[in-house]
């Protein structure tokens, strides 16, 4: 049986395909150029880390990373939109970069819009550094946008 406190705080656990319905959702009402459904459905299939942050049965935020030889890419971090600016995408953010930790990965990499300001500056006050930019990476929106590719290194234990 689950707590009343247990409730009331955020958990994180894996997702799920029961999940990928709501997923969705909080996708299409975030980005001009949303994955489809069948994308999670996909990074679920080839065991990609899908991570989702719950509180009262309701997905809060949802990460996606994938691991590769000495490396991780955060292929989708989103944050309900009614819940930004409260902490929630650093807390999911955090969880990502701690798990690329632990698998002892070298760095891990992603790519966000240029126009995206409250996500570059919360991968910047959490260590990741531009690397790159890929011009009119995201072709959706109000024109062809670049996205900024930042890389976090970690040290060797």
């Amino acid at each position: 049986m689950i707590s009343i406190l247990e409730q009331s705080t955020p958990h994180l656990r894996p997702m799920e395909e029961s999940d990928l319905f709501e997923v969705a959702l909080i996708e299409k009402g975030t980005f001009p150029d949303p994955w489809p459904l069948n994308s999670f459905r996909e990074c679920l299939a080839y065991g990609h880390h899908c991570l989702v942050l719950e509180q009262h049965s309701i997905i809060q935020a949802y990460g996606i990373m994938s691991i590769e030889i000495g490396s991780a890419h955060i292929l989708n971090l989103c944050v309900r939109q009614e819940l930004r600016q409260r902490g929630i995408g650093r807390q999911m953010l955090h969880q990502l970069v701690d798990l690329a930790e632990r698998i002892q990965v070298e760095a891990i990499f992603l790519e966000v819009r240029a126009s995206n300001y409250p996500a570059i500056q919360l991968y910047y006050t959490t260590g990741f550094v531009q690397v790159s930019v890929r011009k009119d990476y995201y072709p959706c929106g109000p024109g062809p946008e670049d996205a900024i590719i930042l890389m976090r290194e970690f040290q060797p234990t």
